[in-house]
């Protein structure tokens, strides 16, 4: 049995794509015929408070569908206040520090980045060690920071955070990348580094998404699903769409930072045509969708790397995807035909291409909807993605 350790700031009972997709890696390197750990906090995203049964205790260990996890204590916070997620985030790095210092871990072990300081004491204290680092880059920071206009260029902050960007790459072993944009990045800095390509494809194709309803009289439903926070830009969205006068309506799932606002603004402007659901549970989540039918994937802004996994999960529900975030990802879309591209930042064209979908019949969408689910299924293939990196010795 060859064991292999995943280290990583989010896992599920969590919420949201990342702990979905560290999960998954987990998941499939098992059913690969490796023995699979996991280090990670203690259980308290998005909300930024521990989960009930996790409350009162500094660490835990438990094995979940045969994946032994280590969750660590951590002080949680997803206040606005910056010295209380600085703390939050010390917290877990300090525990992880000492923690992969003197204790026994496999030689060969995942690295998920960011958050920046967890990968950066993860890949010091395993350098030091001499274990095989694969480090997993699903973003790039500090540039995402940068685009986000959450840190300025050349600061203090950026100069520290370019210095561990730089250190964990050249101490990793080799490296995944979401995108070919990160790799394109990653040889900028070290041309001869070895670098895969790992998407983050989903582990689901639901086939009863498809089935044809007698809905025809209904609008056409449009739906975000995901994190509310300032990398989506979903309050200042709902504020510049005019869907009044359109056969569409926007529900939106989920929560975060933004979620406050949002729910405040719809309460204030019940003619929007757009409501607020909450967070839902993965299983309840995708039985809602059944009656939806277009997934929106917003980005604020243009994020150089960013792919969001969104795209492979709702095509492999059989969703057509409505793209409003600019890169790779609106290569993908329009690549594979998976519905509509719409520049990021440019509400003008947003509005008029909800106006252009508003026209459609809902016979007209579920065409495209099993398009798109046969087309994910034979080129958003996680299996296949496994199978080809672990012949490649990348794992």
């Amino acid at each position: 049995m060859k064991d292999i350790l995943i280290i990583s700031n989010y896992y599920p009972p969590e919420k949201g794509a990342a702990a979905n997709r560290i999960e998954q890696l987990a998941l499939k390197l098992d059913q690969n015929g490796y023995e699979v750990s996991v280090i990670s906090p203690l259980p308290n995203y998005p909300k930024g408070e521990l989960f009930p049964e996790y409350k009162g205790r500094f660490s835990v260990t438990e094995k979940i569908q045969n994946i032994t996890l280590k969750r660590l204590w951590i002080y949680p916070s997803n206040s606005s206040n910056i010295f209380k997620r600085i703390v939050s985030t010390l917290s877990f790095s300090s525990t992880l520090f000492f923690y992969l210092l003197f204790a026994k871990t496999p030689k060969k072990v995942i690295v998920q980045s960011p958050p920046l300081l967890l990968s950066f004491v993860s890949v010091f204290v395993l350098w030091i060690k001499s274990k095989t680092i694969l480090l997993n880059v699903s973003d790039l920071w500090p540039t995402a920071a940068i685009e986000l206009q959450v840190l300025k260029k050349n600061s203090i902050s950026h100069r520290i955070l370019l210095f561990i960007e730089r250190f964990i790459y050249q101490k990793a072993t080799h490296i995944f990348g979401q995108s070919n944009e990160i790799i394109t990045h990653i040889h900028s800095v070290f041309p001869e580094k070895k670098c895969f390509l790992y998407r983050n494809y989903p582990d689901h194709f639901v086939e009863d998404l498809l089935e044809e309803k007698d809905n025809s009289s209904e609008p056409i439903k449009l739906f975000y699903a995901g994190l509310l926070g300032v990398a989506q830009g979903v309050f200042e969205l709902i504020q510049q769409l005019n869907l009044e006068n359109d056969n569409i309506e926007l529900h939106i799932f989920g929560d975060g930072a933004e979620k406050t606002q949002i729910v405040n603004y719809l309460n204030q402007n019940p003619t929007k045509k757009i409501v607020f659901h909450g967070m839902l549970e993965r299983n309840v989540l995708h039985e809602t969708l059944k009656n939806l039918d277009i997934a929106l994937v917003p980005l604020k802004t243009r994020i150089y790397g960013s792919v969001p996994s969104k795209i492979f999960e709702y095509s492999a529900l059989g969703f057509p995807i409505l793209y409003y975030g600019g890169g790779e990802g609106e290569n993908i879309v329009e690549e594979n035909t998976l519905g509509w591209v719409v520049p990021v930042e440019d509400f003008q064209q947003l509005n008029t291409t909800l106006g252009t979908i508003s026209t459609l019949g809902k016979a007209e969408i579920q065409k495209m909807k099993k398009a798109i689910f046969l087309h994910a299924k034979s080129h958003f293939n996680l299996d296949q993605q496994m199978k080809e990196l672990i012949e490649k010795n990348a794992f």
